[in-house]
């Protein structure tokens, strides 16, 4: 496995723009699948975007146009840049590694989770 440390969460208003980070340490970075999920209050686990050890990505249908996902693989991280507009977008964010690849977005396909880092959306 491989550990991740998510961060950069925090506070952010409605429209403005945060950057998570996902370090990895561990093991070899460059042969897992990386996705990013949420968890809002009372709701389930919710698929965020994933990407490729080549840079293929995929993301959710809610946050295509506004999110962005990349990895630097030789510093062994995962970013996601955050465009946010609505308070409904309030949630825990994690980052998750597959040993694989293949634009996974179920958080059981995922073996390795980081702790989450909250992010508040304020109107």
């Amino acid at each position: 496995q491989v550990q991740l440390v998510e961060s950069g969460g925090g506070l952010v208003q409605a429209g403005g723009s945060l950057r998570l980070s996902c370090s990895a340490s561990g093991r070899t970075f460059n042969n897992y699948l990386m996705g990013w999920f949420r968890q809002a209050p009372g709701m389930d686990r919710e698929f965020v975007a994933t990407i490729r050890w080549n840079f293929g990505i995929a993301y959710a249908d809610s946050v295509k146009g506004r999110f962005t996902i990349d990895r630097e693989n030789w510093a062994n991280t995962v970013y996601l840049h955050m465009n946010s507009r609505r308070a409904e977008e309030t949630a825990v964010y994690y980052c998750a590694a597959h040993l694989g690849d293949g634009y996974l977005e179920g958080p059981g396909e995922y073996q390795c989770w980081g702790q989450g880092t909250p992010v508040t959306v304020s109107s």
